[in-house]
């Protein structure tokens, strides 16, 4: 059964993952979408950390610890990024990253 800390942690990576997958795929729309290669490079990368630290709480794995902290490293990257925007969809996916991060560091304890 998973802890409520667990639970949250899983619940922000998902909608972390799927708030920088929806700004990325809105950044490749923009006129210029060279202009945003860093911020979708990062969007992709952390909804890819997002997902493998879902998976490793829910199996409680050994890794757990090592994945939660390079998922808030990926978060807080991608925040920073996305924040550097004024596109709705980076300011929410910046919102979202932040406190995937926040909730990421809480299982680190």
């Amino acid at each position: 059964m998973l802890t409520q800390k667990e639970t949250e942690c899983i619940n922000a990576c998902n909608d972390c993952a799927v708030a920088c997958l929806y700004c990325a795929s809105e950044c490749l729309k923009e006129v210029e979408p060279n202009m945003m290669a860093s911020c979708i490079a990062l969007d992709i990368e952390c909804a890819d950390f997002c997902r493998m630290a879902v998976s490793s709480i829910a199996r409680n794995s050994i890794h757990m610890k090592a994945i939660c902290a390079t998922c808030k490293e990926a978060c807080q990257n991608c925040a920073t990024e996305c924040g550097k925007h004024d596109m709705e969809c980076c300011k929410n996916c910046a919102e979202t990253c932040k406190r995937c991060a926040e909730l990421c560091g809480g299982m680190l304890q």
